[in-house]
This record gives C-alpha cells, sequence and structure tokens, in this order.
C-alpha cells in the first residue's frame, strides 16, 4: 500500500490528449529519444548499441509478500542475451517508490523508450494491483531510468492516477514512444480499466535541482474510452469472410485493454493504438482506436477505428516505410459465425492517411497455417513484428496458450507467419510447442507456451531472435524459450530456456514472462 503522492505528477496543458489527435506545444529537441517506428526497438537501457530485454514475474513473492512482484533485465551484446548480465528489480530495491505488498502485480505490464532524452533508454513498469490508501487495486507505476551502467533504482519516478479509484487498475497497459515534438524526450501512456494519460518529463526547476532528485513527470489530460470513445465508420468488406469480420457496428466505446505504437502514415510521429473490447449493445468483440501523432503546427488528424483487438502490435510487413497494425482476438463473443473459434489475427497495412483498406484476416483455418482452428485455442492471445530473416519485411508472431497438443488442455504453442512485398504470407511458416523438434521441454496441461511473444535482437545483426513465455510452466513459475534466428528465420535449433531463478530472483510462482517489453 502507498500513500496518495502528488509531489512527482502535476498537472499540464504542454502535451494534450483529445478525443480526435495527439499534439503538443513546440519544445526544442535536445537528447535522442527512441525511434517512432515499431520496428527499430527502443529498448537500449545502458546505451551500448544492442538490445536489451525487460521481463515482468508479477506474481514473484518480494519479502515475503506473495504476488508483489518483479522485473528483470537482461543486456544485450555481441553475443546476445544470457543470464550472467542481468538485473532484479521490484518495490523494495533501494530508490524505489513505494514498497513490496501482496498483490501489487508489480511487472503486470512493462515498456521502454526514452523518457528524459539522455540517449539512455527508461523502463516504465506498472503495478495494477497496487493498493493506495483505502481504494484497493487502483494501481500505479514507475520509472526506472536507464545509464550508462544500465537500469537503477537510484531516482526513479513513481506513477499514479490523477483521480485513483477501487479497482482502476492504473498501469494495466504502457506504451512509450515520441508521439509529438514537444520535450526533450518519448511520452508514454498508460491504462487503467476506463482510460488512458499520457506523461511527458519535465526537468526540474534550477533551483530545485539537487543531487538525488526523482526526475519529474507531468501529466496530460485524460481520455476515457469506455462509452466516450470517438466514433468513425466501420471497414466495409470486399470479400465476403471480411464483411462478415466489419458486419459490427463500430462501438460508441471500448474497454480499452493494450497498446501499442507505430507510425503508420510515415509523417515522423509514432501513433498510438488502443485496444480492447466493445461495451454497449454488442459487447466484447475486438475493436482498436489509432489516434496519430502530429506536430504541434500541423493540422490534427482523425481518429481511425478498426475492427480487431483487444490484442495488438506493430511493424513493417511489407517493407513500404510504413508500419502496420496487426491485431488479435483470442476470444469472441459467439455469433455463430466462423470467426468465432479459436481466435483470429487481423492485419492492416499503412498508408499515407494511417492504417486503412481491408485488413487480412488469419486463422488457424486459413490455407497454409498449421493446425486446425478449435474453441479456447486462443489464437492471437499475444503478438509481435519483427524482421527474423533480414529481408526486410517483419514476420508476425502468434502465440496461442489455450492450444491443446495431443491430449495435453493448454500445453500452448507459437507461430511465425512471413512478411513480404505482398504483405503477411505463410511462406516459409513456422510453428513450435513444446513436443517440436528441439525445442527444451514437455507439453503439460496448462503450461500457457505462447502466453507472450517477444521479438528481439540483442546481438543487433539484423535477425530478431523470439522470446515465448509459458507463464504456467513449473505450475505457475513461468519460464522463458529463447529462439535464435538465421537466414531461414527464427529456429527452434539452439533454442534454451531460463526462469527467474536463473537470475537469481524469486521464483515460486512468479509467473515469469507474463510480460516481456516488445
Amino acid at each position: 500500500m502507498r500513500k496518495n503522492r502528488s509531489a512527482a505528477l502535476a498537472a499540464a496543458s504542454f502535451l494534450l490528449l483529445t478525443g480526435t489527435f495527439i499534439a503538443a506545444a513546440p519544445s526544442a529537441y535536445a537528447g535522442t529519444p527512441g525511434s517512432t517506428r515499431a520496428n527499430d526497438r527502443n529498448t537500449d537501457f545502458n546505451g551500448d548499441g544492442y538490445d536489451d530485454v525487460l521481463v515482468g514475474a508479477p506474481g514473484a513473492t518480494v519479502g515475503g509478500h506473495a504476488g508483489a512482484g518483479i522485473v528483470t533485465v537482461q543486456y544485450g551484446g555481441p553475443s546476445g542475451m544470457g543470464t550472467s548480465r542481468s538485473a532484479v528489480f521490484s518495490q523494495n530495491t533501494t530508490g524505489v517508490p513505494g514498497g513490496a505488498e501482496a498483490g501489487d502485480a508489480f511487472g503486470q505490464a512493462v515498456a521502454s523508450g526514452d523518457i528524459d532524452g539522455d540517449g539512455y533508454d527508461d523502463a516504465i513498469v506498472g503495478s495494477p494491483g497496487e493498493d493506495l490508501g483505502t481504494m484497493t487495486d487502483s494501481g500505479g507505476g514507475v520509472v526506472l531510468w536507464g545509464t550508462p551502467k544500465g537500469l537503477v533504482g537510484t531516482s526513479s519516478t513513481g506513477l499514479e492516477a490523477d483521480e485513483p479509484a477501487n479497482g482502476g487498475r492504473f498501469g494495466s497497459a504502457l506504451a512509450a514512444a515520441r508521439f509529438s515534438d514537444a520535450g526533450d524526450g518519448d511520452q508514454f501512456a498508460v491504462l487503467d480499466s476506463v482510460g488512458l494519460a499520457i506523461f511527458q518529463y519535465e526537468a526540474a526547476p534550477a533551483a530545485r535541482s539537487t543531487a538525488g532528485t526523482a526526475k519529474r513527470l507531468v501529466r496530460a489530460s485524460r481520455t476515457d474510452f469506455a462509452g466516450k470513445a470517438p466514433k468513425a465508420k466501420a471497414p466495409e468488406g470486399a470479400t465476403p469472410k471480411a464483411a462478415t469480420r466489419s458486419a459490427l457496428a463500430a462501438p460508441t466505446g471500448i474497454q480499452p485493454l493494450a497498446l501499442t505504437t507505430g507510425d503508420y502514415d510515415a509523417n515522423g510521429f509514432a501513433d498510438l493504438v488502443v485496444s480492447g473490447t466493445s461495451v454497449g449493445d454488442e459487447p466484447g468483440h475486438g475493436w482498436s482506436y489509432v489516434l496519430p501523432g502530429t506536430a504541434a503546427d500541423a493540422d490534427p488528424l482523425p481518429v481511425l477505428t478498426l475492427r480487431g483487438g483487444p490484442v495488438v502490435a506493430s511493424g513493417d510487413v511489407n517493407g513500404d516505410g510504413k508500419d502496420d497494425v496487426v491485431t488479435g482476438e483470442p476470444h469472441s463473443p459467439d455469433d455463430g459465425g466462423e470467426w468465432t473459434t479459436g481466435g483470429m489475427v487481423g492485419v492492416y497495412y499503412g498508408s499515407d492517411t494511417g492504417p486503412s483498406g481491408e485488413p487480412q484476416w488469419w486463422t488457424q483455418d486459413t490455407d497454409g497455417v498449421p493446425g486446425t482452428a478449435e474453441k479456447g485455442d486462443g489464437w492471437g492471445a499475444d503478438l509481435s513484428v519483427g524482421d527474423s530473416d533480414g529481408d526486410g519485411y517483419a514476420d508476425v508472431a502468434i502465440g496461442a496458450p489455450g492450444e491443446d497438443i495431443g491430449t495435453v488442455a493448454d500445453a500452448g504453442a507459437v507461430w511465425v507467419l512471413r512478411g513480404s512485398a505482398l504483405g503477411l504470407r505463410t511462406t516459409g511458416v513456422r510453428d513450435f510447442n513444446q513436443d517440436s523438434a528441439d525445442v527444451p521441454g514437455a507439453a503439460e496441461k496448462g503450461d500457457k507456451f505462447g502466453g507472450q511473444v517477444s521479438f528481439t535482437d540483442p546481438n543487433d545483426d539484423g535477425r530478431f531472435g523470439l522470446l515465448a513465455a509459458a507463464p504456467g510452466e513449473n505450475t505457475g513459475d513461468g519460464v522463458v524459450w529463447v529462439f535464435s534466428a538465421n537466414a531461414s528465420g527464427v529456429t527452434a535449433s539452439g533454442s534454451w530456456t531460463y526462469g527467474a531463478g536463473s537470475l537469481s530472483a524469486p521464483s515460486l510462482n512468479a509467473r515469469f514472462g507474463a510480460a516481456i517489453d516488445d
């Protein structure tokens, strides 16, 4: 439990998020905040030029408090990532605000970006189970600042909602990128149960700047999406299947559940996608809203509405220089349609006006995709987009933690579909589970392999390997699989595993890998 804090969070108007666009007042640019492009990861916490890996274990026991949660970081290098160059953080780490309490779920969500523009990426960690005062599960978060030595707890900055509420679960989803030309670094977005807040770094006044003073963050105005989301026309299907997916009217609001960023119109500013499920007359269906980023002196751009969600990821699948939006709908209300079985994935391609046109829809019953769509598979429960073979086209990793392997229920599996100039294709498709050749372990009930997937390139060779987590492995301890990549893409050859214990962190019921920064 924490007492309400306000010193680090002050109301601000220089970064404004409205119902139709993201814009900010002009500001001189200094520093080197992360790229707006989804394929250019902002995960270099020590500034050495190699991507680092940030993993959440929200179930970990800290100081005797079950479910307090931890995050771990593994630093990349010429040989990639391992378990020796790593660090562990919790709310009991020196300098981290608050204190570890049962059920805080620190590490339930993670994100990264260069928030203060100093050339070292920073980590944002959500703790949606945080209690504030007398309010249960109000939620909170922490920014761990990057340095030449990597992430540190010293002077880390706490986050909370401006109006904490019971069950608000502030910090349940996070994303960071450069949405505008305000400030010296990236901005970052934080979800709670009904809406969105944007934060911007602001240097403390010189008179207040002293050694050890926490860096200041200020909060922009809030946007609520439940029942208040901006309206837009639902896409019309060009084919019977696409029309079936577009038959639902665009909702008046969504229950926001996930965030991603990408530069879908290639204007140099990141766009923010808020993805969730519809509320109102037709509840529970996946929808996403794209809030375009613009320069302060540019005309505002309209919000786009996309059928698909609540899982979402971004990357340039067709190599045209514009990021694409990939949505996952692992579960959908049963309306009698063929698309409600097993889960589905949609791809919207970027254009000069953002994600547009008819999406490509994929299921396990799509020609060329291994497997068969079955109720409960959860195909699309997590997604990641990255170029695994270095051909210039991003590939899409798809997790299905509810996939049965033979008679083993909910063992889980992962697919990788390949990008091309024509978009996503099944040529060279890969699929893995714990019974696949060269994959360590064995399929067991409830492992939920594929609960998280994340492309990463920690050795900077231009080929993104894949991390696949099974948070249910070892009765809830959680394990992450590491798949390398070669000229043919992701390969199981040489794959290996590690858990929280491998990093000298508490492992019992930790749900290690429940969140991986993407």
